[in-house]
């Protein structure tokens, strides 16, 4: 008897747990902020290319600009030579200026909504010289700033730590006649947070180690983003190089070393991304204070200009 009592206590005990458990609310996970790139349209948006119109250019750099029928879709989707962009869409517009590589360029500039993905594609012929150096930042994320910071060797630092030219949105050239280019969409002179595009090119550049960081500034309700990192070296050439980078940003006011560059001029250099590549075994290429250098830390993005 006290037997079957002490089972069917157990059982109702087990029942009310069961019960319990099935009325406690459950939380939705939180997603992250960033790109919405479905728009809410029914109707499959359509694009409009005002430029670049094709044919030929001897501009370094290309404005794609035009409009998009469902002004929901933001960001707008920009591929020029198979690397992907984001670009802001202002009221159904989009505007911003490109760096393109010697020769033919293909510009595809598509936006999704509920009703299907819409594109306009065209092909362009730049008759410029071939561009050495092209560094391309950009983020998922509105609202938030990754800024691009490139550290250039003003010095023989093939072997130790030397002296180096920062530019960044304060300082938008460097002595050896690097460039780098506001992230402005909004016919404005001021760099803009969102998605960027933020962009670096050098048509001469040094030879030597080159640092590339990005610092993160979320703002209001802002979590964080993931970075991408375009890289193009001897665009347009039979010795052209790509390395594409992702990184999350999480820390405000975290610095991050996405690469080091090893520029030798003549067709010749390699890239390392210290937060995805294998540490290298061999101090040939890579010298023990890049192996050693620390590719996360606080900070503004001003230190280390060395």
């Amino acid at each position: 008897m006290l037997w079957s009592l002490a089972l069917g206590a157990l059982l109702a005990l087990s029942s009310f747990a069961q019960d319990d458990t099935a009325a406690a609310p459950v939380t939705p996970a939180q997603t992250r902020q960033s790109g919405k790139i479905l728009g809410e349209g029914a109707e499959k948006p359509k694009i409009k290319l005002t430029s670049p119109t094709g044919g030929w250019t001897v501009d370094r750099m290309v404005l794609v600009e035009g409009t998009i029928s469902d002004a929901s879709i933001n960001p707008v989707t920009i591929n020029i030579n198979g690397d992907r962009f984001m670009l802001k869409n202002v009221a159904g517009a989009f505007k911003r200026k490109f760096p393109v590589s010697a020769g033919k360029n293909s510009v595809i500039v598509s936006g999704e909504n509920k009703g299907g993905l819409g594109k306009a594609e065209r092909v362009i012929f730049a008759k410029v010289p071939a561009l050495p150096m092209n560094i391309v930042l950009t983020s998922d994320t509105d609202g938030v700033y990754t800024d691009l910071h490139v550290y250039e060797p003003m010095e023989d630092n093939f072997k130790a730590p030397a002296k180096m030219d920062h530019v960044y949105w304060a300082d938008t050239e460097s002595a050896s006649g690097g460039k780098f280019y506001l992230n402005e969409q909004s016919g404005g002179s001021f760099d803009e947070p969102g998605y960027g595009p933020y962009l670096y090119t050098h048509s001469s550049p040094p030879k030597g180690i080159y640092r590339i960081d990005a610092n993160y500034w979320p703002s209001g309700d802002k979590g964080h983003t993931l970075s991408t990192l375009n890289i193009t070296l001897f665009g347009g050439t039979a010795q052209e190089q790509k390395k594409l980078v992702k990184s999350p940003l999480v820390t405000p006011g975290e610095t991050v070393t996405l690469a080091f560059i090893r520029y030798e001029g003549s067709g010749k250099a390699s890239i390392f991304a210290p937060l995805v590549d294998a540490k290298p075994k061999d101090t040939a290429v890579w010298p023990q204070w890049v192996l050693d250098y620390n590719p996360r830390r606080k900070g503004s993005g001003g230190e280390g200009a060395e």
